[in-house]
């Protein structure tokens, strides 16, 4: 049976948000949507999604609107619609505690200091599902860590973080191609 796969990027929705750093799993999203031709357009689970055949296998790629802090009622509607095991849902986001510019992919963790991580495992009951974590760390010393995810990029950042992004859409598609630990082989810490 080809059961589907969930690949969610977190972020806000709203043009006020969409160039923040807490929005890094939109902004994969939409480098995946403009590579292969997609549009985030249905309204289904709280998210805005897109079914699509990719690399063969069925897969739903979503964008929680619930605003971060709730991401997980999104997932989980998702998750249970399709009755999915959690190795099958891929969760893309920012993670303060990453150097900017690198991406870590892991097969399961804790939540660390992300709310919307925090709110996804509290809905599942579990934090068995793989994951990449785009760096935007570290975090200022002279702001707090909200001050700091809800801004934007600055303009001397935006390559690097631009870069990143790239390497976590790459990373997507080697997991959905081929698997979890080629991609962690491949780019993990890159």
């Amino acid at each position: 049976m080809n059961q589907w796969i969930i690949v969610a990027g977190l972020g806000n929705p709203g043009l006020k948000y969409s160039r923040t750093y807490h929005n890094c799993g939109f902004m994969v999203l939409e480098i995946l949507s403009q590579r292969h031709n997609f549009s985030l357009r249905k309204i289904k689970f709280k998210a805005l999604t897109a079914e699509i055949n990719f690399f063969g296998k069925k897969v739903l790629f979503m964008q929680p609107s619930t605003y971060m802090n709730r991401s997980g009622e999104s997932i989980r509607e998702a998750v249970d619609f399709y009755k999915i095991p959690l190795a099958n849902l891929l969760v893309i986001y920012d993670d303060i505690d990453i150097e900017i510019g690198k991406i870590r992919i892991r097969p399961w963790g804790s939540a660390g200091s992300h709310n919307g991580m925090r709110s996804i495992i509290q809905h599942l009951d579990s934090d068995q599902f793989p994951r990449i974590r785009v760096g935007i760390g570290p975090q200022p010393e002279n702001i707090d860590i909200i001050q700091h995810v809800m801004s934007n990029v600055p303009t001397d950042q935006q390559k690097i973080l631009f870069d990143a992004l790239h390497k976590a859409a790459d990373a997507v598609e080697l997991i959905l191609k081929d698997d979890l630990d080629l991609a962690m082989n491949r780019l993990n810490g890159i």
